[in-house]
């Protein structure tokens, strides 16, 4: 479960990369709870008007749902895999291709040696999946050398990702609305990340001090379906993007985030799920005053 989240604050590191992914200006659509005006706001000014902690939220209002589902960005993010630190067992498909950072070609089987050239220590594979410590993944992965010890970063398309997190989050059983509730919240913090990296060489880890992230071993229909049906949405409040906290209980979630801000229930967002609120009326519950977001490629 996410422990360290909270609403993001601006900083002026946040400038540093904020509204620039992968060469694109982000944007997002704001729905308003009347649903009969829709304004784009660039990423850096959802960074400058964020909400700081121990301001009050204003009262509930039900979030509304898009008039369709958003098509896929295909932005990616760099997942250090800090679970799997330290690596003990290293496996690539035949169809991986392995090379130095001067961009010579490295066996599988030598990408954990200890460079003799202190000047290239990361090694970069793409073509096919791997498998680390016995968890596959898939998409590129660079193997960085940190404080003597190898980390391998993914670089994993967002919705994968997403997809991803909720099944690592929460079992496949649960239910949709409670799912999807996950992938909104999950998809927020994940973009938070993006724009205020946590590291040179990656936006996140996949431990609970950021959010769970097991590649396609955690994926399952129902978290696909939960990030497809959500795809490209995040919480915003009052124009600011939301960092969204969550943890497993009410209780857990008030003795970890409560200096925070906002903080999500699962159990609690399952529990409301099974009584009929929709994703978003949940959503709502936890995150008062909030709306959902579209994330757009384009500033129109």
């Amino acid at each position: 479960m996410a422990r360290a989240m909270g609403i993001l604050r601006w900083c002026s590191l946040c400038f540093l990369g904020a509204g620039v992914i992968g060469g694109t200006f982000l944007a997002v659509d704001r729905y308003d709870a009347d649903i009969r005006s829709r304004d784009t706001v660039h990423l850096l000014n959802l960074l400058d008007a964020a909400l700081g902690p121990g301001e009050d939220f204003e009262a509930n209002v039900r979030f509304l749902q898009p008039i369709k589902p958003p098509s896929d960005l295909a932005l990616s993010i760099r997942v250090a895999l800090m679970g799997r630190s330290p690596i003990q067992a290293l496996r690539a498909s035949p169809t991986t291709t392995c090379r130095l950072a001067d961009g010579s070609v490295i066996a599988v089987n030598q990408l954990l040696e200890v460079p003799t050239d202190t000047t290239v220590s990361s090694r970069y594979c793409k073509g096919g999946g791997m498998e680390i410590n016995g968890f596959s993944y898939e998409g590129p992965l660079s193997f960085v050398r940190l404080n003597d010890v190898w980390l391998a970063v993914n670089e994993v398309r967002l919705e994968n990702y997403v997809a991803s997190v909720v099944g690592a989050e929460l079992p496949r059983h649960w239910h949709a609305e409670a799912l999807k509730a996950q992938a909104v919240a999950a998809r927020s913090y994940a973009v938070t990340h993006l724009v205020r990296p946590a590291g040179q060489t990656y936006h996140l880890g996949d431990t609970t001090r950021w959010q769970v992230f097991s590649g396609p071993s955690s994926v399952s229909e129902q978290s696909k379906r939960a990030a497809h049906e959500t795809n490209g949405m995040v919480l915003s409040y009052r124009g600011g993007l939301v960092e969204s906290l969550y943890a497993s209980t009410q209780t857990i979630s008030e003795e970890a985030h409560r200096h925070l801000g906002a903080s999500m229930s699962q159990h609690g967002a399952q529990r409301l799920a099974t009584q009929g609120l929709r994703f978003d009326e949940i959503l709502g519950r936890y995150y008062q005053g909030a709306t959902l977001a579209q994330l757009r490629r384009d500033g129109s």
